[in-house]
């Protein structure tokens, strides 16, 4: 039996830059919880260092994960 020309392959149809954005919100979303996790467990912070250590901690997962992980997948 012969291949149907019709065949509907969704890699062709899905845009490619979309597994990007998916990519890029799961981290931000990833990075929002544990860096909250994290600078909520450490005890007296005062908020100016609390707010610095947050975003300090998201821009690791960043780094580490577009420079290091992404790298060498």
């Amino acid at each position: 039996m012969g291949v149907h020309p019709n065949i509907h392959i969704p890699k062709e149809s899905w845009p490619h830059w979309i597994w990007y954005a998916i990519e890029c919100v799961l981290l931000i979303a990833i990075s929002l919880i544990t860096s909250s996790k994290i600078t909520n467990s450490i005890e007296g912070l005062t908020p100016e260092v609390q707010n610095y250590m947050f975003i300090g901690i998201m821009g690791i997962f960043f780094l580490v994960w577009y420079v290091g992980i992404r790298r060498l997948i």
